[in-house]
């Protein structure tokens, strides 16, 4: 039994150079903002949580006791300073949501442009923002279920230091390996279901206009269907996207080495009008700070552009060749295969082409 996922490596190139080449400035720069918030195959939640210990050993203190380094402690803190609190919370938690909504649609904006061969930024999200929003949905759901998880490791840790349970730190260490093959577990579903969410339900939702959990209705019966077929798609995919970062990090990191050079010299005038104008260099350095921190972002998401339109192409040709009625990419699938020497009804999955939309999936465009 051929391995779809192994044999799409190449397509997936050749699908990839042919929208990508050659080089349409407006395409490249219209991708890099939809790449600039669906850069990964999920969006995900991370988190940290730091302590420090309250000075005067294990004998107690009063609720204005300071601690290390000058930090008050939550009871020296008054009304005003909570509002600050809470406003600062407040604005990273509207960012981090937006981000993760902008996020969810450009997906469907992602797709829609590979298999239209055609970005539009602005059709794109009038049609699909409403089920993008069944994408942010599901993240967030998925999201709170990974902050679920780190929640519990930081109970089994502080909790018992709290309650003075006894044992030391041998106590929550000896909890916290106990449930670590848990939360492992929990990470590896929560991971796939994230993936597989991202690179299979989202097409099989614009191909078929249904929702989140009717997509994954009618993923589920081929996953049981063809579990190898997947299980190498995993597999690849992972390998892939190793590839891909170290290419995309050593890409960003010379761009940055790059920008560094108009930008340091700018920093530098800086640093020297502040020693006449304090107020106006810094002024000047920061601007150079900011301009550096803008211009690296640009060159992260053009760096991305094929990286990520290649593995949407690649999942796309996976999944049509294990089931061809949810092939999206019909014609391109068609023009590669035969542009290598084959024919388009070589592998499984091309036998749809007759019958579905794919011919139609190319007028759609501005």
């Amino acid at each position: 039994m051929p391995l779809h996922a192994v044999e799409d490596v190449d397509d997936a190139y050749r699908a990839t150079k042919a929208l990508l080449w050659p080089v349409d400035r407006s395409v490249w720069l219209k991708l890099a903002v939809v790449v600039l918030f669906a850069a990964g195959p999920g969006g995900g939640f991370s988190g940290a949580q730091t302590s420090a210990p309250i000075e005067g050993g294990g004998s107690g203190g009063s609720p204005g006791m300071g601690l290390p380094g000058g930090i008050q402690s939550p009871g020296a803190i008054g009304g005003a300073e909570w509002l600050v609190i809470a406003a600062i919370v407040g604005i990273i938690s509207i960012i981090v949501l937006g981000s993760l909504f902008v996020g969810s649609v450009m997906e469907f904006v992602l797709v829609e442009s590979i298999r239209t061969e055609t970005v539009s930024l602005r059709e794109y999200w009038g049609r699909r923002w409403p089920q993008g929003v069944r994408l942010f949905g599901f993240r967030l759901l998925l999201g709170l279920v990974g902050l679920g998880g780190l929640a519990l490791v930081a109970a089994l840790i502080v909790v018992p230091l709290v309650l003075d349970v006894g044992g030391g730190i041998g106590a929550p260490i000896l909890s916290l390996l106990a449930v670590l093959p848990l939360l492992a577990v929990l990470a590896l579903l929560t991971g796939l279901i994230d993936g597989f969410t991202t690179v299979f339900v989202v097409p099989i939702m614009i191909r078929e206009e249904r929702t989140l959990l009717g997509a994954w209705g009618r993923l589920w019966p081929t996953i049981t269907a063809e579990p190898w077929q997947y299980l190498a798609y995993v597999a690849v995919s992972v390998v892939l996207s190793v590839v891909g970062g170290i290419v995309s990090a050593l890409a960003v990191g010379v761009g940055a080495v790059a920008l560094l050079v108009p930008f340091g010299l700018l920093a530098a005038g800086g640093v020297f009008v502040a020693t006449a104008v304090e107020p106006l260099g810094i002024g000047i350095v920061v601007f150079a700070a900011l301009l550096f921190g803008l211009a690296l972002i640009a060159v992260a998401a053009l760096v991305q552009v094929p990286i990520v339109v290649y593995l949407r192409y690649y999942a796309l040709f996976v999944l049509g060749d294990i089931e061809g009625s949810l092939d999206l990419i019909t014609d391109r699938r068609a023009a590669v295969r035969v542009a290598d020497g084959g024919t388009a009804g070589e592998r499984p999955g091309n036998a749809a082409a007759d019958t579905d939309d794919g011919g139609a999936d190319t007028d759609e465009t501005e």
